[in-house]
């Protein structure tokens, strides 16, 4: 079975299932007693200020780090899984082909020696796609719904300005249509008229595949944008969640209306 003949998932139950999660560093909470489920189509934003737990959780559920206790469920094509019990190898393979990650710094999620359409076209060999020209038209079809000209796809990406290599970055992940996508602020260090670029773009590309994502930000635009639901973190914990605009127009808990508050006085 090939990334492109998956048995999708189905929409009645949940794609991505979070159960009691938790990570401690020494007698420091990371994140504590973390529940969620996420369903087929769905974006989940999480917010909070630095040191709130937010990137913590994000690399737990991306498998880039072990929760102490606690289960990650993933409705793979054989049926649901827990991913933190799951073997390395497997959970690689998952990591290639159902999940994807954009990382805030895309110089983490690219490899700057390889060219822009190598960079594209490897997430497809490592799923099993061989022939060359059929991965150069792909990639190239990819470099041009990211808004990359065609006449760049042999340029490296350090030739790249910051938004142009974000924008890499996505189709770099998203070529192989993965189920679920993990980001970690993905318009962070951008200048606000790339911010908006690249949050159009992603709108779009969420809403046309019919992704399910998961966000981390501190910017509540960002989420208003993108996100159905809203998490807000504070100190480890969940302090408050529910539908995006009912959590930023009628916050309930202290520290979201703190949130709300600050960005509305800037």
């Amino acid at each position: 079975m090939t990334a492109f003949d998956r048995k999708l998932p189905s929409p009645d139950r949940p794609l991505f299932q979070v159960q009691g999660l938790s990570k401690y560093y020494g007698s420091r909470i990371g994140c504590a007693d973390v529940s969620f489920d996420l369903y087929p189509g769905e974006v989940l934003g999480i917010v909070g200020e630095s040191g709130s737990g937010k990137s913590t959780l994000l690399s737990c559920l991306a498998g880039h780090m072990a929760p102490d206790t606690g289960r990650v469920i993933f409705d793979t094509a054989e049926g649901p899984r827990d991913t933190v019990t799951m073997g390395e190898a497997e959970r690689r393979r998952l990591a290639r082909t159902d999940w994807a990650y954009v990382h805030q710094n895309p110089r983490d999620g690219l490899r700057m020696g390889v060219s822009a359409g190598g960079n594209v076209g490897e997430r497809l060999m490592a799923v099993g796609a061989r022939h060359y020209g059929n991965i150069r038209d792909k990639a190239n079809d990819w470099l041009g719904r990211v808004e990359i000209a065609a006449d760049r796809i042999d340029d490296r990406p350090r030739a790249f300005s910051g938004g142009m290599q974000q924008r890499l970055q996505i189709a770099r992940n998203l070529v192989t249509g993965p189920r679920l996508v993990f980001m970690d602020e993905p318009t962070g260090g951008l200048d606000v008229s790339v911010q908006a670029r690249l949050l159009d773009l992603l709108r779009g590309l969420v809403r046309e595949m019919g992704l399910s994502a998961i966000i981390v930000t501190h910017d509540l635009a960002v989420v208003r944008l993108l996100a159905d639901r809203l998490m807000v973190m504070k100190g480890g914990h969940v302090v408050e969640q529910g539908l995006t605009d009912q959590v930023l127009d009628d916050p309930q808990h202290a520290y979201t209306q703190l949130l709300v508050s600050s960005v509305l006085q800037v």
